[in-house]
């Protein structure tokens, strides 16, 4: 059996964790369950205890600031953690820890196998994240300077999606060194979509919190757009809406001539967001990157389809023309022109909605999991 040292920025129970932690957690408890021993190194956060065990893995907080966290866990494994695993992986997330730089050996005289797991690159995501300058110094100097850096460590790559690799072999990465494994969903598939009952009304829903770099007022503007050629379409939004972006997204909702057709429901219990994930005809997606946009993955288990932006992550999810559509252009009334265009054609969208539950049906995080072990050679 191996040990197996993860250091990430976040946990699954931190209160900013999304997808990626989700895969952390579920290759984890896996990796426990066949009698590997699991350590996640990762960041502080309000209540959370310096060490503690969850399912069987070992979690280790050390340091609370964003950008300060990966040299604290850094000095903190070189002191407290080198030598001691046989398999160390890093979640790179904007900032790394460059731990196979100061790879040391391990309680048998070698030096552990070292991997780097990336989701996605942040790249044109810092401009909608971070305000000037930092946002044109992380585009121009700190990502690209840290993943060139990275890449000449010697550590084997993951990642999860054909945009990500592209990425990372103009990062400077060898093509031949990054391996793609599959993602995974918690959400169980519905039996037979069949059964689904949608809405009286044609329905676009808006999934995910509210953030610059989701562009959910785009998605909002393109269901005005629609709603001038399908009067009855109506939107409902799930997800959190802090900070000034969503703050902005809100008062632009309250404003709009279609306003009384347009739901917020904000974060809401798990059983309500399947329910109308399941009910709603068409989930629009409009990010500007993703690794692998999981949002379009789960509409898809619950038998709806996706109509989202030509962008990296998304033209991995969605089979353009086969499980989903991609919008001509990544505008607004480009994506209302294709959600129009599904919505109106009964073949096509029973079409689409069938090919692409049974494509998610496909992606489980067994399937992730076996992929990993093969990747790591355990």
């Amino acid at each position: 059996m191996s040990s197996i040292l993860w250091l990430s920025w976040k946990d699954h129970k931190h209160p900013a964790s999304g997808g990626a932690e989700v895969v952390l957690m579920e290759i984890s408890k896996r990796l426990v369950q066949e009698g590997h021993a699991v350590t996640i190194l990762t960041a502080e956060y309000e209540g959370a205890p310096h060490k503690e065990v969850i399912d069987g893995i070992t979690f280790i907080r050390v340091g609370r600031n964003r950008y300060f966290h990966s040299f604290q866990a850094l000095r903190y494994y070189i002191r407290n953690l080198r030598g001691n695993y046989d398999v160390v992986v890093e979640a790179v997330n904007t900032a790394p820890y460059f731990a196979a730089l100061f790879g040391g050996k391990n309680t048998h005289g070698k030096r552990p196998s070292f991997y780097l797991f990336y989701h996605q690159l942040a790249r044109e995501i810092w401009h909608y994240e971070t305000k000037f300058p930092l946002n044109v110094l992380g585009y121009n100097v700190l990502e690209p300077s840290a993943n060139l850096l990275l890449s000449k460590s010697g550590a084997g790559v993951i990642t999860v999606s054909n945009s990500t690799k592209e990425d990372l072999v103009k990062s400077g990465f060898n093509s031949n060194d990054i391996n793609i494994i599959s993602e995974g969903i918690q959400m169980q598939p519905v039996a037979n979509i069949e059964t689904v009952a949608k809405f009286d009304k044609p329905t676009m829903l808006s999934l995910g919190a509210m953030r610059a770099m989701k562009q959910t007022l785009h998605q909002v503007k393109a269901f005005e757009a629609a709603k001038l050629k399908m009067p009855d379409l109506q939107l409902k939004i799930v997800g959190s809406a802090n900070g000034e972006y969503g703050q902005e997204v809100l008062e632009y909702i309250r404003r709009s001539p279609f306003a009384a057709d347009i739901e917020y429901l904000g974060r809401v219990p798990y059983a309500t967001k399947l329910e109308v994930m399941q009910k709603s005809h068409v989930v629009a997606v409009t990010s500007i990157k993703e690794g692998w946009c999981l949002v379009v993955t789960e509409a898809n288990s619950q038998g709806t389809p996706a109509v989202a932006y030509n962008s990296d992550g998304l033209r991995d999810s969605i089979r353009n023309g086969e499980t989903g559509y991609l919008a001509i252009a990544n505008t607004p009334i480009a994506l209302a022109d294709r959600i129009v265009d599904v919505l109106n054609d009964r073949l096509t969208y029973n079409r689409l909605r069938t090919n692409a539950w049974q494509w998610s049906r496909r992606i489980t995080f067994d399937k992730c999991y076996e992929d990993f072990k093969k990747v790591v050679r355990i």
